[in-house]
């Protein structure tokens, strides 16, 4: 479970209100409404509760967990709540559709839906997480004011990834993308980031995530001579299958020196190859955590998956 979201403390409001526990302001936390195996009610009903007990004018982040109270339920129903609630939730800056742990449900059986609506719905929204990939979809949006953009998934499905390339987010200062495998619905190819690393559409962008994949060398190879790369400030690589084939081509591409951070945790970069990233980026702070020894490459795997 998140603990804050949004600058905010996370404050679980059914398990508050069940417990009889004061709620902090409106404006002072980001509200958690979780159902869970075992839960009583709806979501519907959920819902209305915490409208009720929360005066929903001065809400300015939300975070959804596990939104079904028995067996896995999609997300449709709950966010067309959510979504139809927006003329009551005027201050609404941050929304996270999924804070839902492995315990609960993993990740990639997330059922997930058209999210296309949590941007129309909500246009002075500044941060947007979402997590799961099974059944997402999008649509190419235009928004004004979004500065926060992760998808955590385990199979972003191309279909989203084109969609994001084709929107127009002027105001957009970070985008992470956990891009996942095709076993699990990322059906996505290096092509498909080209607008990424063009930037054109996204003006404003100054940390960069391409993370969580199976092609991480291509990814690293593509950014080597990405323009985007010379005005970001933080770039994140890690979690996927990033080895030292990946690693040259961005010591050979166009220089890194100008970033505050380089994040390649969960690698399969050798030793050696581990010190040259070092001694060429002295000043960068660089994540070389988690790194993998497995030579067969065909036992190789992305961080997050299943």
């Amino acid at each position: 479970m998140t603990r804050t979201f949004h600058g905010l403390p996370v404050c679980d409001v059914l398990a508050a209100l069940d417990r009889g526990e004061p709620l902090p302001p409106a404006d002072k936390a980001a509200w958690r409404i979780a159902l869970g195996y075992g839960h009583r009610e709806s979501f519907e009903a959920a819902w209305q509760r915490f409208l009720d007990a929360v005066d929903p004018a001065h809400v300015r982040a939300l975070v959804l967990g596990a939104w079904w109270p028995g067996e896995y339920d999609g997300l449709a129903g709950p966010l067309a709540a959510i979504t139809g609630a927006a003329g009551r939730l005027p201050a609404l800056e941050a929304l996270f559709l999924g804070d839902v742990e492995a315990e609960e449900c993993e990740i990639s059986w997330l059922e997930m839906c058209d999210i296309t609506p949590v941007f129309e719905a909500f246009p002075h929204l500044t941060d947007l997480t979402v997590r799961g990939g099974s059944g997402l979809r999008l649509r190419p949006v235009r928004h004004g004011r979004l500065r926060t953009l992760a998808f955590e998934s385990g199979g972003l499905p191309g279909e989203v990834v084109r969609a994001l390339g084709a929107s127009d987010l002027p105001a957009l200062d970070a985008l992470d993308l956990w891009l996942g495998v095709d076993e699990y619905g990322g059906d996505h190819g290096p092509d498909d980031l080209a607008p990424f690393l063009a930037g054109t559409r996204l003006p404003a962008l100054r940390t960069l995530g391409l993370q969580n994949s199976e092609y991480q060398d291509d990814i690293a190879a593509a950014v080597a001579q990405a323009p985007v790369v010379a005005r970001l400030e933080r770039l994140a690589l890690g979690l996927g299958v990033l080895t030292d084939e990946g690693a040259a081509a961005l010591l050979a591409g166009q220089p890194l020196t100008h970033l505050a951070a380089l994040d390649l945790h969960h690698h399969y970069l050798t030793g050696p190859m581990q010190q040259r990233l070092r001694d060429a980026l002295p000043g960068v702070a660089l994540d070389l955590s988690d790194a993998e020894d497995e030579e067969d490459e065909e036992d190789r795997y992305v961080a997050v998956s299943e």
